[in-house]
């Protein structure tokens, strides 16, 4: 792990919880911030630990699990590139919820927890900003209960990748590379199973799988 106190305003202006703050308040953050490179399989932070830092993903990708004594895991999420965690230790002071571990080399931009509180405080927009992101991930886990108890494998993967795609040239791709040991892991099916379902959605031309990411078909969201 190396850190470095050089942290640029052009690389926080990339995350949108910065979008359209003054120079000055950027600068105010940079001063704040540190760089992190973590390699990959190495863990930024462990379920349980006390709750320091909040993390900007500036490179790479990350999964955010959580297991249990006999070692099987559950991810919650992976996160991308823009994308923050731990701002959920800025409201109290309960340990991590979560183990972070980089899927790829990642660079991650760090901010000490006393020292966001004060951008939070000073800064009415980004602490409405930090609301608004853990409202959406209140939303995004209220849907997975909803996948889990409501739909089958083949409804689960397909929502799945839904969330995870985005517009590329005016199709809809999962750019960000992952396993489908991954995807059982989230959507709490079995490796084999997710297998077939991908097979048979490539079969059906509901998805594509590419060298550029897995291609979405319209159709997908009719499952």
């Amino acid at each position: 792990m190396t850190q470095s106190n050089a942290v640029s305003t052009t690389a926080l202006r990339t995350f949108p919880l910065f979008h359209g703050l003054s120079d000055d308040t950027l600068a105010a953050v940079a001063r704040s911030a540190m760089m992190r490179r973590v390699p990959r399989g190495q863990s930024v932070m462990h379920a349980g630990e006390r709750t320091d830092y909040v993390y900007f993903v500036l490179t790479g990708s990350l999964k955010v699990v959580v297991s249990d004594e006999d070692g099987r895991e559950v991810i919650l999420s992976i996160l991308g590139q823009g994308e923050l965690f731990g701002e959920m230790g800025m409201f109290g002071e309960q340990p991590r919820s979560a183990s972070v571990i980089a899927v790829m080399p990642s660079d991650l931009v760090m901010i000490a927890k006393q020292d966001f509180r004060t951008i939070m405080h000073d800064n009415f927009e980004v602490a409405w900003r930090i609301m608004c992101n853990l409202a959406d991930r209140l939303r995004n886990a209220d849907r997975k209960i909803e996948s889990l108890a409501l739909m089958d494998v083949y409804g689960r993967v397909a929502r799945l990748l839904l969330e995870m795609s985005e517009d590329v040239q005016g199709e809809t791709v999962v750019v960000r590379k992952i396993t489908k040991q991954d995807i059982a892991k989230m959507i709490g099916a079995s490796r084999e199973m997710v297998s077939r379902v991908m097979k048979d959605l490539g079969a059906q031309g509901l998805i594509e799988e590419t060298a550029r990411g897995i291609v979405l078909r319209e159709r997908l969201q009719e499952l």
